[in-house]
């Protein structure tokens, strides 16, 4: 089932007022998606796309000064600090996209509820203003260790009761993996994680990690796939220049992990890396 981008922010992500975006109809989805990227639109769509990016940093460092405020005040209440971390995530996220003004249609919306493991492709730092937006109350994202080091959202990040990992050191990883599955099944929690492990630099999906695989193991969560497209083209990986390229979003329906055997996480993440595979556009799937 389709949802447009319009629709109310909160149920977690309804803000019913003055936040309505343009959408476009299926039709010109597509047409937009097949019409060739220009290298250069010239200075005035540069300097809108500058304005917009300008704006976002602006936005989200007034929102994350006032999310940290609230997060010290609730000091005393970690998991109360994990539901306004995804209030803050469902108001900023949706506000980035707003200011951004790329269509997005949303798919199977109806396994956007489910308390799972989330997992997503990702090619842009839109990827991460959608998992935001688009993650429901309850939910704790898993990154790096090092993002406690960017300004004021890695604070607030923390703060959230995020979880961190350390990449460069396999065995605390899978440590950090386990304490993350502890949290997430003592507290009742989703999770959101991006099963590359890092930005893809071309828009192409790459390898995915073990690691959603070993949470799944130790939680049973089941495992919704979230398909992301068009987001590399929008806003591309060390670039601050945003496009007006259309989006989507397609949940994929629960994948269940009650009876997964630990000697065949292989066979689990190939079959899961298949189905993006399948979904994604040409331009968009690995390499030959």
């Amino acid at each position: 089932m389709d949802r447009p981008l319009l629709g109310p922010l909160l149920r977690g992500r309804r803000l019913e007022s003055c936040l309505e975006a343009k959408v476009r109809s299926v039709e010109e989805h597509e047409e937009a998606a097949r019409r060739p990227e220009k290298a250069d639109d010239g200075w005035v769509s540069v300097a809108v796309s500058a304005a917009r990016v300008v704006a976002c940093f602006l936005t989200m460092m007034v929102t994350t000064a006032v999310w940290a405020a609230v997060m010290l005040l609730l000091l005393p209440w970690p998991y109360e600090r994990i539901r306004q971390g995804n209030l803050y995530g469902h108001v900023t996220g949706r506000l980035m996209m707003w200011i951004l003004g790329n269509p997005v249609r949303i798919q199977g919306s109806e396994f956007s509820t489910t308390r799972a493991i989330y997992i997503c492709n990702h090619a842009s730092p839109i990827d991460i203003f959608l998992v935001m937006w688009l993650t429901p109350i309850g939910t704790v994202g898993v990154a790096k260790k090092e993002i406690i080091w960017y300004p004021l959202f890695g604070q607030l990040y923390v703060l959230a009761k995020h979880l961190r990992i350390d990449r460069s050191n396999p065995a605390a990883a899978v440590e950090s993996l386990k304490e993350a599955a502890g949290a997430v099944r003592n507290n009742d929690l989703s999770l959101v994680i991006f099963p590359e492990g890092t930005r893809s630099t071309s828009g192409r999906l790459l390898p995915f990690k073990k690691g959603f695989v070993h949470i799944a193991l130790q939680t049973r969560l089941p495992i919704v796939p979230m398909v992301l497209t068009g987001t590399h083209l929008a806003w591309r990986k060390d670039s601050l220049r945003v496009r007006p390229a259309p989006i989507t979003v397609k949940y994929l329906p629960p994948i269940k992990t009650d009876e997964w055997e630990k000697d065949k996480m292989n066979e689990y993440i190939e079959m899961i890396h298949s189905l993006y595979v399948q979904r994604l556009p040409e331009a968009q799937r690995p390499s030959a």
